[in-house]
């Protein structure tokens, strides 16, 4: 899910879920990803990372722009070791830090530049993601060029680097760029779903005593939200499970928290 989509469309995004699970058989467990916070399973499955574009697909909800400028000057920072977490910044000094490292992508030349607290896995994952740039923005031709923090102009690609951003200057201590905002202490709250309404569990403790099978629950977790479906649980009903969970999240100010959809026999290990 873009991190700009509707709220309309993502409403409609989550009951046409549900619709897909029940003709499948609702077996499938559902994850909600957000962009810019997907979890490691989701990414791992875009080789090497995930860069999105502007624009999109004309629709009743939306009227797509197409760019058709040239290849223009992007500048992406990347974080994981195992998979990552790609995301295009301004292009200004500013926006470099010690920490991360940083993919600027010209016309001809692509630089992987290195922050000094950067470890070699990091290094290593963004050099994949410079060769999918090459092969997929510049069809494998272009000059790549490696610039380490803190080396200056006696550097050729180090000099060429910095005189795109107007000439080398101090960075900031601080990363520009935050994947996750800061953890706050949260109390996990059931819900259930009765008559198309939201009525809170009132429990000490949470057990499966307290789910019903003929009907759906929402356990809110802060960081995530479960959606539980009974297995005698109308459709209609799981559809408003979904919403009411999209609901929860922007009336509880957590757009990039996490909806995972559990139908009751078919949860995964170590979930409700």
């Amino acid at each position: 899910m873009i991190s700009i989509i509707g709220l309309d469309e993502a409403g409609t995004a989550a009951i046409k879920t549900v619709e897909l699970d029940a003709a499948l058989g609702g077996r499938a467990v559902q994850y909600r990803e957000v962009q810019g916070n997907e979890t490691e399973k989701f990414l791992s499955y875009f080789k090497p990372c995930i860069i999105p574009e502007e624009g999109g697909v004309a629709s009743g909800f939306r009227h797509a722009e197409v760019n058709e400028r040239e290849h223009a000057t992007r500048l992406f920072v990347c974080r994981g070791k195992h998979t990552v977490h790609v995301k295009e910044v301004p292009f200004a000094r500013s926006s470099l830090n010690h920490d991360d490292i940083f993919i600027l992508d010209t016309n001809s030349k692509i630089f992987q530049f290195n922050g000094s607290n950067s470890s070699i896995q990091d290094r290593a994952k963004a050099l994949e993601v410079v060769q999918y740039l090459k092969d997929t923005n510049h069809e494998g031709k272009c000059d790549v060029g490696a610039v380490e923090d803190g080396k200056l102009m006696a550097d050729a690609d180090a000099g060429e680097f910095w005189g795109l951003f107007g000439g080398f200057a101090p960075l900031p201590r601080k990363p520009f760029f935050e994947l996750n905002g800061k953890d706050t202490i949260f109390s996990s709250k059931l819900i259930c779903i009765i008559k198309g309404q939201t009525v809170q569990v009132d429990c000490d403790v949470l057990t499966r005593e307290l789910l019903d099978s003929t009907r759906s629950y929402l356990l809110d977790c802060g960081s995530e939200i479960y959606v539980w479906m009974g297995r005698e649980t109308p459709l209609e009903e799981r559809k408003r499970a979904g919403s009411a969970a999209e609901e929860l999240l922007r009336e509880g100010n957590q757009p990039k928290s996490y909806i995972i959809r559990l139908m009751e026999g078919f949860e995964s290990h170590g979930r409700i």
